[in-house]
């Protein structure tokens, strides 16, 4: 059996510097370690349990069943302040039929990022007699 330590979601954006400033200043995500020089050094941004690594450049987008799921703790909270950082809302908060307040985003790369409000009384993380 295979045992995790850590993980980490790579990135190869099209434009590393214009990811940077989409990942870094207007998501605000904090930033766990740089490596390399120039334009296309390697950035490794906190992301809740796990770490987002911007490294590296490529030629297309991303496949479209590649996408980003963050849960935060207000959905609200978030759709105002990143349509304050100038962030374009692909769909604003909405209470799903599953239960989980999602609204939807994208990366520069037009990578979807799905923010998720998980409720208190969800299942997910409420289990009655566990």
């Amino acid at each position: 059996m295979v045992h995790v330590l850590s993980s980490r979601t790579l990135l190869h954006p099209t434009d590393p510097e214009r990811s940077r400033r989409f990942y870094g200043e207007q998501l605000g995500l904090a930033v766990y370690r740089e490596f390399g020089t120039g334009p296309e050094r390697g950035t490794v941004y906190f992301l809740g349990g796990g770490f987002l690594e911007l490294s590296g450049r490529a030629e297309a987008p991303p496949s479209p069943a590649v996408r980003l799921w963050l849960q935060v703790d207000d959905v609200a909270a978030a759709h105002e302040e990143l349509r304050a950082a100038g962030v374009e809302i692909a769909r604003p908060p909405v209470k799903e039929p599953w239960g989980l307040v999602e609204m939807w985003i994208a990366d520069p790369d037009g990578m979807p990022i799905v923010l998720v409000e998980v409720p208190a009384d969800h299942p997910i993380r409420y289990r009655p007699g566990i």
